[in-house]
């Protein structure tokens, strides 16, 4: 063989090797490229949240056993920590209010600021609802369990408002503290306010219904939080479920957790959810009242369904009915539906008890 040959021989070997040999290289090797970080899969984490705390009675439990079932039940639950936004203005003399939330703190969950008086920002000015805060503030700082979060009532920081809500969130950074966002949210207050109402009614309540129902809407709420958060952000951030906190709560909490767990969800601790950049949101936009996936897809201009069905009262209203009370409407219900935050809040229909179905007809 030639030198010539040998030359062309050794030169086609290489153009053939170098490629293959670039392409197996480890990434941060490759000459001119950036390292990229190996991130690891991160599954659906959440952290447990209950507001309007010390929330007074409400059917049979006595507030101080409704206290005593959640902690006892979170506890067995294997919940480290949840976050309970406190109303100090439900507290008085005549009740237990204080020595609930010290129970609270020392099982080891932490206390937020839910404003004093729980008024909604739309029908107060700026400085009226930073005073009340500060009353709030006044009674919960240096408590047990204390964190400088703020949740606004209602979720409502303003709506379309900017000016108000700016003003608001520049009084909350000027005293230290930060917006307790929401992303998972799915009414579990009425679902509380309808079994009252059905108690007081005489309504046989389907107790096994009840419970399956709760859970069932807290877990698809998260759920469906979860995508619209991956939606937005390109990812799964932990998330933050709001509850109240309600005899429906203390009685199903377990369950609830349970099914979290069977549905993929890892319970995490309020501070570990908070922690997450995607919570430290200042910016305006364009209507600010709801969940934090609401406001960020609101702003995006996405399409499609942006809140989970259920907080559409007249829907959740019809499930209680049919599947905790087996009744069936027999008025149809007409609201008017707003563009934003498109969640329609109508009176009671009316309601008759369901018949039987033939035999061989399904529901």
């Amino acid at each position: 063989m030639n030198l010539l040959r040998q030359a062309m021989l050794v030169g086609g070997i290489v153009l053939v090797a170098l490629p293959l040999a670039w392409a197996f290289l480890p990434r941060g090797t490759v000459p001119g490229a950036v390292a990229q970080p190996v991130v690891a899969p991160v599954g659906k984490r959440i952290a447990l949240s209950f507001d309007d705390v010390p929330r007074g009675p409400a059917l049979s439990t006595p507030p101080s056993e409704r206290t005593a079932r959640l902690i006892a039940a979170l506890r067995a639950s294997g919940v480290e920590q949840a976050a309970f936004f406190a109303n100090p203005g439900r507290i008085g003399a005549s009740n237990d209010g204080a020595a609930r939330l010290a129970a609270y703190a020392a099982a080891g969950h932490v206390v937020g600021d839910h404003s004093f008086a729980h008024r909604d920002l739309r029908a107060v000015s700026a400085a009226a609802f930073l005073a009340d805060v500060d009353r709030a503030e006044g009674w919960l700082k240096g408590k047990p369990g204390y964190r400088p979060w703020f949740r606004f009532p209602g979720l409502n920081q303003g709506g379309r408002d900017h000016a108000k809500r700016r003003a608001v969130l520049d009084g909350l950074a000027a005293r230290g503290l930060s917006v307790a966002w929401v992303t998972a949210d799915g009414s579990d207050w009425n679902i509380e306010g309808q079994t009252i109402a059905a108690r007081k009614a005489g309504q046989a309540i389907d107790e096994a219904a009840l419970r399956d129902l709760y859970v069932e809407t807290m877990v698809q709420s998260a759920d469906f939080s979860d995508a619209l958060l991956r939606r937005v952000t390109g990812r799964s951030p932990p998330q933050m479920l709001l509850l109240h906190e309600t005899d429906v709560a203390a009685r199903y909490i377990g369950d609830l957790v349970a099914a979290l767990r069977r549905d993929g969800w890892t319970i995490v601790t309020a501070d570990a959810a908070y922690a997450d950049p995607v919570y430290r949101q200042s910016g305006d936009f364009d209507s600010a009242n709801g969940t934090l996936p609401e406001a960020i897809a609101w702003q995006q201009r996405l399409p499609g369904p942006l809140y989970y069905a259920r907080n559409d009262k007249p829907v959740a209203d019809r499930l209680f009915a049919e599947r905790v009370l087996h009744r069936t409407p027999v008025a149809a219900l007409r609201c008017q539906v707003k563009r934003h935050p498109w969640r329609r809040v109508c009176s009671q229909a009316a309601f008759a008890p369901r018949r039987p179905l033939p035999l061989g007809i399904a529901a």
